[in-house]
Formats: C-alpha cells, sequence, structure tokens
C-alpha cells in the first residue's frame, strides 16, 4: 500500500468517527503518518478539554483507523 492510499484510509475512518465528535462539540485533525504505523490525530474544540478524549482516541479513534488500516499500531494525539 502506498502512502496516499494509507492516508486514504485514515482519512476514511476520520470521517466515520467525526459526525459523534461533533455531536459533543469536538472534531479531530489528520496531522500525519509516520513509518506507516503511527498516526498523529489532534482533537479540537470540546474534545480537547474533554475529560474522556483519552478512551475516544483508543477505544474510538484507534479502534475505527485499525479497523480502515490494520497495519497502524499508534494513535497519538498531539496537544497544541
Amino acid at each position: 500500500m502506498t502512502d496516499l492510499e494509507l492516508k486514504g484510509k485514515v482519512e476514511d475512518a476520520l470521517e466515520e468517527i467525526r459526525p459523534f465528535l461533533q455531536s459533543d462539540g469536538g472534531d479531530i485533525a489528520l496531522l500525519g503518518i509516520e513509518d506507516g504505523t503511527t498516526v498523529k490525530v489532534q482533537l479540537e474544540g470540546a474534545c480537547v478539554g474533554c475529560s474522556v478524549n483519552q478512551m475516544t482516541l483508543k477505544s474510538g479513534v484507534e479502534m475505527t483507523i485499525k479497523k480502515h488500516a490494520p497495519q497502524i499500531q499508534n494513535v497519538i494525539n498531539v496537544v497544541a
């Protein structure tokens, strides 16, 4: 799989989970993919200060990304 194809799969995964984040006043942005295994994202809006954002990141975002792109091993939230 090319880097572009991988990015497309990750973007598809984020589009799948984005409505759930937006319904709570948040959002997520893809910052990049390192070594084809680590996705860097930035939680935005209400997600930034949410007490369960790490659970959302692991249970929701990471699980959805891995469903679309199984080679992804880690999803990291980069705090601005």
